[in-house]
């Protein structure tokens, strides 16, 4: 039902598919190309383009390329996880560009608090996911925590990218072509 709501709105335009199959390709290659083993899988910088796609091109981009990138990267490198990640990841993208929204600071979207907020309740919702999923696959909550540690500091990782990044994206007025050019 959640990833019906990208298209109730309207049809979807084949540049808004291209836009969205683009994000799925540049998820999953964050995700696959450095892996940092964690207890019951890998940390990556996967968490890190999911924030800066939900922050900059919405909720949408986020759901989408959230869940199907990561989900797809986990079919390859751990299939146990590719439906928890789905839903995890779908769950953080949405999360996130819902909160960030639309501010009529456009240009600044790194300087919002509700920027952060949203990164903060993003990386939250991945952390309690994965513990959840964790705890499922392996039928047992002590093992589901242990990733926990490990998953924070991917959070933290992915904050301090996706800050590093977005500035560079404001900056370079890269966000101001890409609407000139609808």
């Amino acid at each position: 039902m959640v990833g019906m709501w990208c298209f109730m709105r309207r049809k979807p335009s084949a540049k808004s598919l291209a836009v969205k199959a683009l994000c799925v390709a540049i998820v999953f290659l964050a995700t696959t190309v450095l892996q940092i083993p964690i207890p019951l899988g890998y940390a990556n910088l996967g968490t890190a383009v999911i924030l800066i796609l939900a922050v900059f091109w919405g909720p949408e981009v986020g759901l989408v390329a959230g869940g199907l990138g990561s989900a797809l990267a986990d079919l390859v490198l751990a299939p146990m996880w590719a439906l928890p990640t789905l839903l995890v990841k779908a769950v953080m993208g949405l999360l996130c560009g819902v909160i960030a929204g639309k501010t009529s600071a456009q240009k600044h979207r790194t300087k919002q608090l509700r920027t952060f907020l949203a990164c903060i309740v993003a990386a939250v919702e991945m952390i309690v996911g994965y513990f959840i999923g964790g705890s499922i696959l392996y039928g047992s909550v002590a093992t589901g925590a242990l990733q926990i540690p490990g998953l924070a500091i991917e959070c933290g990782v992915g904050i301090v990218v996706f800050y590093l990044v977005g500035r560079v994206i404001e900056r370079s007025g890269l966000m101001e072509r890409i609407k000139r050019s609808d």
